[in-house]
């Protein structure tokens, strides 16, 4: 008898390739030869060394303007730019890939050889995304992603064919023979299902998003800076001279209105184009093989495909803006997704299931995904007085400890007494934000599904299945306890992490969380005796780890 192999690691970096295949003990069979490696495509010896261009470009502008300053001219300028390019070139003789039928191993590096694998059954997600330049030549770049919280445990490839692409995914995410799509010995799958598709109305949400706002201002401190760093006579340019000269003797208050409304129409501008280019003929469809498909852009296209036995959930978001317009937008509570990236982007992690469109429309999607409509139509159960008062006292605390701060600021630095006084609207502002949290507060349990909405600025509806769920965390700080008042959190491998209930009544949590799994609270309610919790029921579904990992057993990020 043999000893079992130990598991392998999610990704690995090895010296060198791995050894062949072998057959089974005994059978006399000559050792499998392991698939040969591939390169990228060719074609990609055209894109890396323009892309290693653009992103030096910062560096290049400055050994121009350190160069003119010298008297050497654009000589440092072409050197670097002639490495970067070199580097580029070298990307595609260094890399190579291949997948066998128990890994995904990419193997690159010059100077330090690096050899990640990636066992396949812990692929989650196969992201395929196309600048304008792949378009132009037929090529993609793929992401195989293997859910772990870092970034850099996932594959990349950049770049290959469109026929290699779709190979490379029939491989990795319906188990097929290395080489050859999975389905190809099946009969014909019924035809995909879409659940939703972009229309040209929606373009009117894009202003409300706001991510023009940092485009706007990531251009603006660019080009401060490089001409501050060129040394640049800004008196030589007419249309600049004569801005500041309009500026000189118009007031300050006029001057202050025309730059906030010309900030207003640029980040507008840049919203709709941004929304434009990132959500361009969107689609979102059911396929056959159990999974969700999202296809959009229109520069730069993008695919995302999703397991839907790893999808637990479902997300409702509505910013503050966008909600003023009813619009919504949803995401996937699924494992192998990095659906939170500080403030939970989940657009860039690939748990966009459908973006800031009509907020009826978002209800739909989120139903047509969970299967039932139950989840996004249930009434929930208001957290009560209680809850209420703790959000006006701390809004209120802020607003006072604001008025506090800024009258002391002003009598020590002698402010006019107006700037005090305007602070005290902060009041009225405050309640407001206040009765608006509390209004998007509450829980439901309906359908095998926990319902949890929260906050007021990005108002939250997290509908997560309880066979998603692998813990409860019930906290107490010292106001709550004074108040009777807990936090009940769902603790889960899929999407966040974990989905919060707060300000809930300590009695109310402890039942909540014991219906949803039952069994496992019992100790803690009152008047009854500890029993083990049953079977769980089927689901068809692959549970998720109760050690903080994922079905597959990669690790997730806390």
């Amino acid at each position: 008898m043999t000893e079992p192999a130990a598991p392998e690691p999610a990704a690995t970096e090895q010296a060198g390739p791995g050894p062949a295949r072998p057959g089974p003990a005994g059978s006399g069979l000559a050792t499998e030869p392991a698939p040969p490696w591939r390169r990228l495509n060719p074609r990609m010896l055209v894109i890396h060394p323009v892309q290693e261009a653009i992103r030096a470009m910062p560096a290049l502008v400055g050994l121009l303007i350190a160069g003119s300053s010298s008297g050497n001219g654009p000589g440092w300028s072409l050197l670097g730019l002639g490495v970067v390019v070199v580097l580029g070139v070298v990307r595609w003789f260094t890399t190579t890939f291949r997948v066998t039928p128990e890994q995904v191993q990419v193997r690159h590096g010059l100077l330090r050889r690096r050899l990640l694998a990636v066992p396949r059954d812990r692929v989650r997600t196969v992201d395929v995304t196309a600048n304008a330049m792949h378009r132009l030549l037929g090529l993609a770049r793929v992401t195989v992603g293997t859910g772990r919280p870092d970034a850099d445990a996932d594959l990349r490839l950049d770049a290959l064919s469109a026929a290699e692409v779709a190979t490379l995914r029939a491989e990795l995410l319906y188990r097929g023979t290395p080489g050859q799509p999975a389905v190809a010995d099946q009969p014909a799958a019924p035809p995909d299902q879409e659940l939703a598709h972009w229309r040209l109305s929606w373009v009117r949400y894009g202003p409300f998003t706001l991510s023009g706002l940092v485009a706007v201002g990531i251009l603006g401190g660019f080009l401060a800076q490089t001409l501050s760093e060129a040394h640049l006579d800004t008196s030589r340019f007419a249309a600049l001279r004569a801005v500041r000269e309009w500026a000189e003797r118009t007031p300050t208050l006029l001057v202050v209105l025309a730059v906030a409304g010309t900030l207003v129409v640029a980040t507008t501008v840049a919203s709709t184009v941004g929304y434009l280019l990132a959500f361009w003929r969107f689609r979102l469809t059911r396929q056959a093989h159990g999974t969700l498909h999202v296809t959009r852009g229109l520069v730069t296209t993008r695919a995302t495909t999703i397991e839907e036995r790893r999808l637990y959930g479902v997300e409702l978001v509505e910013p503050l803006l966008p909600r003023a317009a009813r619009a919504a937008r949803c995401l996937a509570i699924a494992t192998g997704l990095r659906s939170r990236g500080g403030e939970r982007a989940g657009e860039r992690g690939g748990a966009l299931l459908l973006p800031p469109a009509p907020r009826e429309e978002a209800r739909r999607v989120a139903a047509e995904v969970l299967r039932t409509a139950e989840p996004v139509t249930v009434t929930l159960v208001s957290h009560g007085t209680r809850a209420r008062r703790r959000r006006y006292t701390r809004a209120l605390l802020g607003c006072a400890a604001l008025v506090l701060a800024t009258g002391l600021a002003g009598w020590l630095l002698g402010w006019p007494g107006w700037v005090w006084a305007a602070t005290l609207a902060s009041f009225g502002g405050g309640a407001l934000l206040a009765e608006d949290r509390y209004r998007n507060l509450g829980h439901a349990l309906t359908a095998g599904t926990l319902v949890a909405a929260t906050g007021s600025v990005v108002r939250r509806r997290a509908m997560l299945g309880t066979d998603g769920i692998i813990g409860w965390n019930v906290r107490q700080s010292y106001f709550q306890r004074r108040a009777g008042l807990a936090t009940l959190t769902a603790t889960t491998a899929a999407g966040g992490q974990h989905y919060d209930v707060p300000d809930v009544d300590l009695g109310t949590a402890v039942r909540l969380a014991d219906a949803a799994l039952p069994g496992l609270l019992a100790p803690f309610l009152a008047g009854t005796t500890a029993v083990p919790p049953g079977p769980p029921k089927p689901t068809g579904r692959a549970a998720p780890d109760p050690q903080g990992l994922d079905p597959q057993g990669s690790v997730t990020s806390t």
